[in-house]
Order: structure tokens, then sequence, then C-alpha cells
């Protein structure tokens, strides 16, 4: 199921590294973007202004820009004492404007390394569409950058400069979403929790994998409010899609299957490109990832960790089962396969998934469709 395509390997590319610039309408500062989940208990909303917009990106910048611990020591700096982490891969985003040019990048904890006392560092110049590909730049940091990482509990860690770089502390608590399993008769009895997933969309997802088809699906978590607001497709009221996020959902014997990102968001590693980057890495138990992985791709098997990475420790096992859609009628063909008499009901599942090699083709067809 690994993406082998120019654009799924850019794709890929872009997870590996940890760059994925958050996305925004705004212009605002990293500052401003740290606040933004205390404001979400507010009444009204965040107001926002051209005349802010403007200052922005006329203010001049000092800025060392291409040295990743100056502009690590500078997003630092402009933290809060503590942060929310809320990715369930552990990445706390953040965006900036220096010299007019809007920049992303996010702080990662990553379960393979925090408790070595490192934290990967990543940014760049955000993806737009006359501007796909702009270089980016990653770090991994600790007591050689003058950066020291202390777990002070499970799930927080404190991250300090050096007295060199100005001695900031900020504490990160990482999402604890340890209790969240899928309510009672919610998984049939084929399938397997993986564990839950928060994309940085800020919608919550089950991962599960279906033993008997051997195929993951994203579950839509609606035990907790939904950070979006879904309508129903003109082709069929079962396809539903986020006026926010864009994200589709085929429903399904009273669930919500993801079926869809915009191709427009992957491309641009925005927000809304999908969960396959948010895989619950704190909460996975044993072997459970990797036994599904190499279940459903044996060409896996002994080339991958227990948190599905490869030996590099950057790359990781691709699970992305949902469609990169341009408009939404690319998303009837989950329907035509729902509806399908050729498709016995044992098989429906797998209407649900089309794999990485049949999108990149004209037409794509779902697994249980697809060209033999």
């Amino acid at each position: 199921m690994k993406r082998i395509s120019n654009f799924m390997s850019r794709l890929t590319r872009l997870h590996d590294c940890g760059h994925k610039p958050a996305i925004g309408a705004a212009l605002i500062s990293a500052l401003t973007f740290g606040s933004v989940p205390a404001r979400a208990q507010d009444a009204v909303p965040a107001l926002r202004t051209n005349e802010s917009d403007i200052a922005a990106v006329t203010r001049s910048s000092t800025l060392a820009i291409d040295h990743p611990v100056a502009v690590f020591t500078f997003v630092l700096g402009q933290l809060p004492q503590r942060v929310q982490v809320y990715p369930t891969e552990n990445y706390y985003y953040f965006r900036f404007i220096h010299d007019g040019v809007r920049y992303g990048g996010n702080i990662r904890l990553a379960a393979s390394n925090r408790d070595k006392g490192e934290v990967n560092f990543a940014y760049g110049e955000t993806p737009s569409d006359w501007n796909e590909d702009p270089p980016g730049r990653h770090a991994v940091l600790g007591a050689a950058q003058g950066v020291t990482v202390e777990r002070l509990a499970l799930l927080l860690y404190r991250v300090t400069l050096s007295a060199a770089h100005g001695g900031k502390s900020v504490t990160f608590a990482l999402n604890d979403l340890s209790q969240v399993k899928p309510p009672a008769g919610f998984l049939r009895a084929d399938e397997q929790f993986i564990g839950p997933s928060l994309d940085e969309s800020g919608i919550r997802f089950f991962l599960v994998f279906n033993r008997r088809l051997k195929i993951f699906h994203f579950l839509l978590d609606e035990t907790v409010k939904v950070a979006d607001r879904l309508f129903a497709a003109k082709a069929t009221d079962r396809i539903l899609i986020g006026k926010r996020s864009g994200f589709a959902f085929y429903e399904y014997d009273g669930r919500k299957i993801l079926i869809g990102v915009n191709e427009r968001q992957s491309r641009l590693n925005t927000a809304f490109d999908g969960p396959f980057d948010q895989l619950p890495e704190n909460f996975i138990e044993g072997e459970t990832l990797r036994e599904a992985i190499v279940a459903a791709d044996p060409r896996a098997k002994g080339k991958i960790d227990r948190l599905g990475y490869y030996a590099d420790g950057m790359n990781r096992y691709l699970i992305h089962p949902f469609l990169p859609y341009w408009q939404v009628s690319d998303l009837t063909v989950f329907h035509r396969c729902a509806v399908a008499k050729s498709v016995p009901a044992v098989r429906r599942p797998l209407c649900f998934v089309i794999d990485n090699e049949e999108a990149e083709r004209p037409n794509p067809r779902p697994l249980a469709l697809k060209r033999r």
C-alpha cells in the first residue's frame, strides 16, 4: 500500500521529514497560532483583519532563517510556558511571516526519540499552487545543539534552551487519548481497533484494521463534537463532506468511513490532507500495528518496527486508504460500488478503499471493483 508515484512519493517525503506547515487564511505570528486552542472555548469567533495581515508581511525581520537552531530559538521563545499538543503523532505546528514570505513547520516529540533527549524540528516556506515544492529544513536537536528534553510525567515533556540561547523552557503536554475506545457495538466481528487518531485538522478518528479483508479504515469518532459541519453530496446523501476540511465520508452500516480528502490539500501538504500522518503512536499496544501492516502487505515483513517505521527511523509505512479527490463527483465511485449487486455483502468494506497505485490511474476504482 505504499505510494510509488511522483505525487505520492512527495507526500510520503513530506511526512517523513515532518515538514508539514499548518494551513491558515490569516497571516499571523507563531505566538498567535500557539494560542488558538485556548480561544476555541470562547463564545465568539476570533477576528482577523487585512490591516494585521499587511502589518505582518511588511514588517522587517532579522531572523537567521537558514539556521535551524536560530529558528527553533525564535519559535520556542514565542510560545507560552506550557502548550497542548493535539495531533497523535505529537506534532506541534506553527507558522510565521519572515520578509514577506509565509513559513510553517512543527516541533515534534516523537515516540522514537523523545526519551533519548531529542526533539525533531522542521520548517520551510509554505507550499502554494505557484510554489508547490519549496525547500524545507529538518533537524534533530539535543544536548549538542543546546537543547534539553526532559520527561516530567507520562506524555508531559519540558524542552529547554541552553543559557547561550536564552534559557527558555516550554512544557509540552501530549494528547492523552489512552482511554478513548470505540463505543460498544461499534466494531464488527472481523475488525481490530488499532488506536485513536486526532488529525491536525482537529477531527478525531478510530483507526481500524479488517483482519479478514486485510484493509485499514479511518472511521469518524462521533463520541466527541466533530470539528466540522458535514453536508450531503448531490449524488447521494450517503456521501458526506466537511465544509471546513473537505474530508469525505461514506455512511455505511451506522458508521462514517473516511473515503476522500481534497487533492489540492494533499498536494500542498496542508492540515486537511488527511490522518495518514497522525497515527496513534502513543497508544499502539505491542505488535498490533506491525502485525496488521504485514498482514496487509507481506513485503513489509522484517523491514518495519512496531510503529511502522523503516530501519532509517524516518520513513514510515504509509497507511492511506482514502482517495485524493479533485471534485465531489469523483467520490460517486464509492457509492456505485456500495450498491453494486456484483459485490457480495462480505466484500462490501472493500468498496471504501482505493489503494495507492489505483489512486494514480484515471477513474480509479475501489478494491472491490479493482481491475484484475
